[in-house]
């Protein structure tokens, strides 16, 4: 098994980075929305320290993820994208890819300019990326908020085209990003392309 991307498909480094991205950002938006309105309690700080501690390891992850993709290549276009779907799939992407960058560094300096400790797992201290700061950290919070639901939005039109593709187009497009075999392409037997020797990449 190759663990780089083919021409045909994201190999399951790819596909790991994509989802545990996925997933992470999902339960930390949710909690997001309701920690702001917990009473005040040691409770409500811990869930704050989980917040920030996994939007950090979000940081880490999508870091890790454009390395991977620089190193690993990228799948081609499903054959018969037209040129204007390929760009907007192009955009949205480098979209995804800021804003996933964006959200946990704004976050950083939010945590910054409020003048509190920024501690990893409870195992280690990160340093200051801003002076503590009240008009700062009101900006801030404000653009991490935007950034979020900016996201969403993205991702949703994102993860809208991914099924339209799938649903309409029955084509590999979310097949790829998916284990072999998990979803079948409709209109056919099989969830990809047969692998061949010309398409077989070794690490």
């Amino acid at each position: 098994m190759t663990w780089k991307n083919t021409d045909e498909r994201w190999g399951p480094v790819s596909q790991l980075l994509h989802w545990l991205i996925v997933l992470l950002i999902l339960g930390m938006g949710t909690v997001g929305l309701v920690m702001t309105e917990m009473r005040n309690s040691p409770d409500k700080i811990q869930v704050y320290l989980l917040h920030k501690s996994f939007g950090l390891t979000v940081l880490v992850l999508i870091a890790l993820r454009l390395l991977w993709r620089l190193y690993a290549g990228a799948p081609k276009p499903v054959p018969g994208t037209p040129h204007w779907q390929e760009r907007i799939a192009s955009l949205t992407h480098g979209a995804l890819y800021a804003l996933v960058f964006a959200m946990p560094i704004s976050g950083w300096v939010l945590n910054s300019a409020a003048g509190f400790p920024l501690r990893w797992f409870n195992l280690f201290n990160l340093p200051s990326i801003a002076a503590k700061n009240e008009s700062l950290h009101e900006l801030s919070e404000q653009v991490h908020e935007w950034l979020f639901w900016t996201l969403i939005a993205v991702a949703l039109v994102h993860a809208a085209a991914a099924i339209y593709h799938h649903v309409f187009q029955h084509d590999a497009t979310l097949a790829r990003m998916l284990p072999r075999g998990w979803l079948r392409v409709p209109g056919t037997d099989h969830a990809l392309p047969p692998i061949t020797e010309e398409s077989r990449d070794v690490v």
